[in-house]
């Protein structure tokens, strides 16, 4: 039996998209501006869903970004804020980007995780998540988001994750009914009977 090998490759238009960026985001507005945009070249670019995120260092220095690959990865595992927290590890040589706490490192997503990235925020060493648009907009507009316990902010907070909503919510949630309103795929492998 042949061994399969797992490779995440970014779109094409990544490269780009990076060079023309700055080094530094000095502010939470631009942080989540960025993990915005990347969800909106991602629906313009047809290269996955309208989702982006990225892992900015404490000084606002951008480690890494990820954007939503199923579709073009094949792969269900494959959302923005894993697909961030993988090239943020992969970058800094370590799974646990925070360093035991010795390292602050804040993941933006441009919509609060779902159920399986909510799970994943833990064991990343990430020491904030900063959201825009609710679990609630992908979920209007057709995404399962998944079951999460109802007050999860603060389960991530007892684990020493700062945890802040809303950032820039309308820009956010344009590209989601834009990706609505463009007929985008919506790739739930089976319909919740909660919706």
């Amino acid at each position: 039996m042949c061994l399969p090998e797992i490779t995440i490759t970014l779109p094409l238009w990544v490269k780009s998209f990076l060079d023309a960026q700055p080094q530094i985001f000095p502010s939470q507005d631009e942080r989540m501006r960025l993990a915005i945009e990347l969800s909106s070249l991602n629906l313009k670019y047809a290269s996955g869903g309208p989702f982006g995120a990225a892992v900015f260092d404490e000084d606002g220095r951008l480690v890494a970004l990820g954007m939503n690959l199923v579709v073009s990865s094949g792969c269900s595992l494959l959302h923005a804020e894993t697909v961030a927290l993988a090239f943020a590890q992969k970058l800094l040589g370590r799974y646990d980007i925070g360093a035991g706490g010795t390292a602050q490192y804040e993941l933006y997503a441009s919509t609060e995780p779902c159920a399986m990235c909510f799970g994943a925020i833990p064991w990343s060493g990430v020491s904030a998540l900063i959201c825009g648009a609710r679990g609630e907009d992908a979920r209007a507009i057709g995404f399962d988001e998944g079951d999460k316990p109802v007050d999860w902010t603060a389960s991530l907070e007892k684990r020493g994750i700062r945890v802040e909503l809303d950032l820039l919510r309308p820009e956010a949630v344009a590209v989601l009914q834009n990706y609505a309103s463009s007929c985008g795929e919506l790739y739930n492998s089976r319909k919740s009977s909660m919706q």
